[in-house]
């Protein structure tokens, strides 16, 4: 479930340091995935998230990945940055010179295809990166 993420080009953040490193006060883009054990990461979100890297066009500049559950420290820091929606995993958050700009939850991946999924972060892409 990680390697699927690292081996598509995401960087596992571990802890808070490597969270704030990675999202304080940054320039450019950075996708964050809340990964997760449950059916709908595996079955749904994992592949819409590589699918819509793979569509062509403009992409984030960083590709970032959070456990949670596994990465409790990490998960909490992150959660911090997507502020005010509520904790949601697995979830997808955009975000362009440190600021969140896209956010899709749980309830936006589950009962979604992979395709829609993907076509909806590819438009972020187009708009943000």
């Amino acid at each position: 479930m990680r390697a699927e993420l690292v081996e598509a080009g995401f960087t596992e953040l571990h802890n808070k340091q490597d969270v704030e490193s990675a999202l304080r006060d940054k320039k450019g883009t950075a996708l964050l995935v809340f990964n997760s054990v449950c059916g709908c990461a595996a079955g749904v979100a994992r592949p819409a998230i590589k699918l819509s890297l793979n569509k062509g066009g403009k992409k984030p500049d960083h590709l970032l990945t959070v456990f949670a559950g596994q990465d409790l420290e990490a998960t909490q820091a992150a959660r911090q940055f997507t502020m005010p929606y509520p904790p949601s995993s697995p979830s997808f958050a955009l975000f362009k010179d440190g600021k969140l700009v896209h956010f899709v939850e749980r309830h936006n991946i589950e009962g979604f295809s992979a395709d829609m999924i993907a076509d909806n972060l590819s438009a972020a892409y187009k708009e943000f990166c």
